[in-house]
């Protein structure tokens, strides 16, 4: 299991703004992140699916 940062995310999107992706998220487009230590990661298979549900 790979976990992303937001940074990753971002690219991963195309280089989508921090509030849209936050937005995205609230809306259910996007998976939740998982709190590790301070730091918000978010799994890289679902955010690869949620990309696949909006694109099919």
């Amino acid at each position: 299991m790979k976990y992303l940062t937001f940074r990753d995310l971002q690219e991963k999107l195309g280089g989508r703004g921090r509030t849209t992706i936050y937005r995205d998220v609230e809306l259910g487009r996007l998976p939740k992140p998982t709190k590790i230590g301070s730091r918000l990661y978010w799994n890289e298979a679902d955010v690869d699916a949620a990309i696949a549900s909006l694109a099919g």
